[in-house]
Formats: structure tokens, sequence, C-alpha cells
């Protein structure tokens, strides 16, 4: 049997440690021995406590959030909103100050709709992440307990049954009929089917290593348990997350029509300025009225109208997206979406609830009323009370519920 170093730690309580093992190879035993944890009973209060400093949170480094003043700023990249300030400073030399007016008025309207609705969708996003904030079942101290899935550290016992999503990465320990569904990683949507008891080399691939369960998978057969080997930014699907967010998103289509117009439009507004001033300097008028001619010109021929009417063109169509139940983050990719011809995606994309519920109980041909509270008040037959009764005891001996004292764990 090869033998497994501890792993370093990462300077840094912030920072989860840097795992290093090839955690699906370790036997289970030694994984445990390893982590210090105990494979029945999980982790105590007080090494709790340690690891949770040490680790940090169970979660997914985001990008932080854009300040508002970065929001503001970027509202006037677009060249033909930097053709609209030149236009606006000239007209004040001129000592047009209305035009001024008007113009700077324009582009400030459009940076305020544009950063005011990309405001409401941040918030609406951030909203949506505390709302799903996934939980994860554990023994700790040897109580089953239900907690946040950010609460998890390295070393905690997680318990898996249909349905779980897999909170962190886990070597499993045990394993009944476990398949797992591995599509975010391997795109393939059949389940895997997963054996705590394999043994597998250490460069075995990832879609091979039957005795790991990864954080985002969802497990859709069977039961199991396992031991958090990894959190965080740790993870497979978090080493995944921090190359996607190293990658910066490429201009939209709009944009890039929107700089091109800008482009054309200056130019042409120079090539007819410096027409005009040469036309009127041999004609014998004064260079400086045709300097003024020629600049009030430039400025006649800058469309005002066109950076607000795209905003609020934009605008209307992320609220109409809202309607439809769909958030748009940045306004430009409301158009986007809109240009695009082929949308290339198969059924590993379904999204559910993932929830099972039973609504209504039905045995010997008869229903059971929701939210009956016992089975003698039903106006049914002996027969078919007794039928439902075979029905309960067989869900009751089908599940993995368990009933603890009130104070020690969760009931």
């Amino acid at each position: 049997m090869s033998t497994f170093a501890e792993p370093p730690a990462r300077a840094g309580a912030a920072e989860a440690e840097l795992i290093t093992q090839p955690w699906h190879a370790v036997p289970a035993q030694a994984v445990a021995a390893m982590l210090k944890t105990d494979a029945k009973a999980g982790l105590n209060a007080d090494e709790l406590a340690a690891r949770r400093a040490r680790y940090g949170a169970n979660e997914l480094r985001e990008i932080p959030p854009t300040p508002f003043w970065v929001r503001l700023l970027e509202q006037f990249k677009s060249f033909v909103i930097l053709i609209l300030i030149v236009a606006a400073v000239l007209s004040v030399l001129l000592g047009d100050y209305v035009e001024a007016v008007a113009i700077l008025a324009i582009v400030l309207l459009n940076a305020a709709l544009g950063v005011t609705q990309e405001s409401r969708a941040e918030a609406a996003l951030s909203s949506l992440q505390r709302l799903a904030a996934p939980q994860a079942r554990v023994v700790r101290g040897g109580h089953h307990q239900d907690v946040e899935a950010v609460d998890l550290v390295p070393g905690d016992l997680v318990l898996l049954s249909a349905g779980n999503y897999v909170p962190a990465d886990l070597r499993l320990i045990d394993s009944v009929n476990l398949r797992v569904d591995e599509a975010p990683f391997t795109g393939e949507s059949v389940p895997v089917s997963k054996d705590a008891r394999a043994e597998l080399p250490a460069d075995a691939p990832l879609p091979q290593r039957e005795t790991m369960a990864y954080r985002g998978t969802i497990v859709t057969y069977g039961r199991g348990q396992g031991i958090v080997v990894a959190t965080g930014m740790e993870t497979e699907i978090g080493r995944i997350a921090e190359l996607m967010q190293s990658e910066q998103p490429p201009p939209t289509p709009l944009q890039v029509k929107l700089d091109e117009l800008g482009r054309t439009l200056s130019l042409a507004a120079l090539a007819l300025c410096g027409l005009v001033f040469l036309a009127g300097v041999v004609r014998g008028y004064d260079w400086l009225d045709m300097v003024l001619i020629s600049v009030s010109l430039a400025i006649a021929a800058v469309p005002e109208g066109l950076p607000a009417i795209v905003t609020v063109s934009l605008a209307l169509g992320m609220r109409e997206m809202v309607r439809r139940h769909a958030i748009i983050r940045k306004l430009p990719a409301v158009e986007t979406l809109g240009a695009t011809t082929i949308i290339c995606s198969d059924k590993t994309g379904t999204i559910t609830q993932n929830v099972m519920t039973a609504v209504r109980l039905y045995a010997n041909e008869t229903a059971i009323a929701p939210g009956a509270q016992s089975l003698d008040v039903l106006p049914v037959s002996e027969a078919d009370r007794k039928g439902m009764r075979l029905l309960l005891v067989g869900g009751l001996l089908c599940n993995d519920a368990r009933l603890e004292p009130e104070g020690e764990g969760e009931r």
C-alpha cells in the first residue's frame, strides 16, 4: 500500500488549504485518519470551530462587486459618447451654452439609466443567490444535522441520498447503489456509478474516479457517505470558476457597431470640416471665422439622440425579459440575445426544482386526503385502512430517516 503525506497548509486563515493528495486513490480508512475525523461520529464542536477558522467558508469566491463610480465610468466608454462629450466641450468654447447643456443632459441621462438598470439586475441576482443557498446532511458529534453547505469544512462527514446536491468534494467511505450525475464536468447525461471500495491509480482521470463525489453534481440514485476533502475554491468546480473569472467578455455586436459608427462619423465630420475650412480660406474669408463655422458644422453632425435611443431601447428589452422571468446583468446583453441565430444545448442543461414530494397517498383503490393526521378519521373500510397502513410501513422501512432526542441533534 502506498503511503501519503499530510498535505501542507497554505498561508492565510481566509483561504482553504491546498489539497495535493490524490484522494480518489487513498483508502477510506486512511482518509479519515489523515483528516483526523471519526468515520462514524464525524467532527466534534471544538474541532469544527478550529477548522472553520483555518479553512474559511465553503463558497466560491466571486469577483468583487463593481463600485458605483466604476459602473458609472463604464457608461462613457462608447466612442459615440466620447464624441458627444467633445462636442459639448467645443460648444462651451464657442459660447453655445444651450447646445452644450443639451448634449451633457443627454449623456448624463444615458449614463444614469444604464447604471440604474444594471444595479437593479445585480441586486436581483444577489437575492437569488441568497435564496438558492444549498444545504447538506452531516454527522457531527454523532448526531445527524442539516447545515448550510457554506459551513462545511474538510473532515466533515456528509450523508448523500437521491436528489441531494453534493456540497463539497467528498471521498466516499460508504456507497449503496450510488449514482451521481456528473454532467457539469463531463457533459454526459448518464449518471455515473460510485463505489467507495474501488481501488484506483493515482493518475485516474476525473470521469473514472468512482470513489469521489464532486461539488456541483447531483445524486440521482442510492445513498452513501463521504468525507469532505476540499472546499471552496480548492474543489474541482472552484478551479473551473477561477479559470472562468480570469476571462474577459468580448464586446457585444451592438457595442462593436456603435464604435464603428462613431469612428465613421468622426472621420467624416473631420473631413467635411477640413474641406469647408479650406474652401472658405481659399475664397478669402477670415480663417478664425472659418474655424468657428467648421467646428459648428462638426457639432451639428454628431447624433446627440443616438445613445439615448439605444439605451432606452435596451432598457425596455431588459424590462420585457424580467417579465419573462429572465434577469439580464448588462444592458448590451439584451441585444446580444436578439442577435443570436442558433443556440446549441443538450438535455443535460435541464433545470428542475430537484425536489421529490409525496402529495397524496393511494392504496387499495383509496386515496388519503392531504393533511389527514390519522387513518382512523378517514371514512374508509377496515380493509382500506389496513392497506394504507401497509403502505406507510413500507415507506417507513424504505428511508433513512432517524429520530433523535430533542436537544441532541436534528429531530
